[in-house]
């Protein structure tokens, strides 16, 4: 084989994962050990030159299967690969990571590559959205829309990984994947924090200085207020009658990733008279900060939010970030759909909608991996 693989130890890995073009929050090692208190095993890989060289390194989390020692395996966001190299073909990355994954009772993995296929801008999609009400069209979703970018490249990935024997999860919605696979970034290199600011939606900036004028305080919290924002997070999910994880799931998450890097995970808090009106918590790699659970008080389109995330993208800015990731979006363009808030809200940010790759499994041993999925699909 042209590439070995192999595992790493922490330091080298993180070493690694720093300089890599695709670095997510989700491939470092931290994020590992918050998931083995959810029941997932996990390895830090390497790829191998021939000269002993390090080219490539993923996170992969294993959960066993009750009852037989087979294993599902995940590589969340990953793995980071030089996935156009001109010195290796995608059979070579993934051959010795097969091999590697049998050895350790793998019958099926996933991954969702940091590959993007399509973008539409904030103006895109706000034109469409008009056109689509100013003709009564309805139940359409972003991906009706011509993008502004399509990256024939990652077309030709996915045409490799099919060939090879991965098989695409198709979904219909963002957030029917493990890992949202559209989501909302803003650029932040090239350009100032006026400019930036500049570019908002007028209202937004409306709403951001309404905020401060009426005495909204944006500050970074503490382990200490983490109560209070899983109060603020229960509320909100009941308000959108979902699920809220477990208070003790974000305690491990702060102190899980704050002990890799102190400046990885940040809670900001949007405050006025002593009450917490907005939370959300960034999670930073270098070079780029993304969201990770936010909530609001009540269904009020409060300036506060708005004020909270200008400060968030302010902080990233002054850090050196190139980009500023809102996470996960819906495509729905049904104004009267909740899931459309979402949408709308970062649009006013005029950032990019963003379409990855999406989720993607390999059979690894093919008959166990065909009755899993028939099982899981009669759940």
């Amino acid at each position: 084989m042209l590439l070995k693989i192999s595992l790493v130890d922490r330091k080298r890995f993180v070493k690694f994962a720093d300089t890599h073009p695709y670095r997510n929050f989700l491939q470092y090692p931290s994020w590992a050990d918050l998931k083995t208190e959810m029941r997932w095993s996990s390895e830090l890989l390497g790829w191998y030159s021939k000269d002993a060289h390090m080219v490539g390194a993923a996170v992969i989390l294993y959960r066993k299967v009750p009852g037989i020692n087979k294993y599902l395996a995940y590589i969340p966001r990953g793995p980071l690969i030089d996935w156009f190299s001109q010195d290796y073909k995608l059979e070579d990355w993934f051959a010795p990571l097969f091999a590697h994954l049998k050895s350790r009772h793998v019958f099926s993995v996933k991954m969702d590559p940091p590959l993007i296929k399509r973008t539409w801008s904030s103006h895109s999609i706000k034109e469409g959205i008009f056109e689509y009400q100013t003709h009564g069209i309805k139940n359409k979703r972003m991906t009706d829309l011509v993008s502004d970018t399509t990256f024939n490249s990652v077309e030709f990935i996915q045409q490799e990984l099919n060939e090879m024997g991965w098989q695409q999860n198709a979904v219909v919605e963002s957030f029917d994947s493990v890992q949202p696979q559209y989501v909302f970034r803003l650029r932040l290199s090239g350009k100032s924090l006026d400019d930036l600011f500049s570019e908002f939606d007028p209202i937004w900036q409306k709403k951001i200085n309404q905020a401060e004028w009426e005495g909204v305080e944006v500050r970074v919290g503490t382990e200490k207020d983490f109560e209070d924002f899983y109060h603020l997070l229960a509320h909100t999910a009941q308000q959108e009658q979902t699920q809220a994880r477990q208070s003790t799931y974000f305690e491990k998450m702060f102190r899980a990733l704050r002990q890799e890097c102190p400046e990885r995970i940040r809670l900001y808090m949007a405050i006025q008279d002593k009450q917490l009106l907005a939370a959300c918590l960034a999670i930073h790699v270098r070079g780029h900060t993304e969201e990770l659970y936010s909530a609001k008080l009540g269904k009020s389109d409060h300036p506060a939010s708005y004020l909270l995330r200008w400060k968030m993208i302010a902080d990233s800015y002054e850090r050196g970030d190139q980009m500023y990731d809102f996470r996960g979006i819906s495509t729905k363009l049904n104004d009267k759909d909740p899931l459309f808030e979402m949408l709308r809200f970062r649009l006013g940010y005029a950032g990019d909608a963003c379409e990855l790759m999406g989720e993607w499994d390999y059979p690894v041993i093919p008959m166990l991996h065909w009755a899993f999925d028939m099982y899981m699909k009669k759940r």
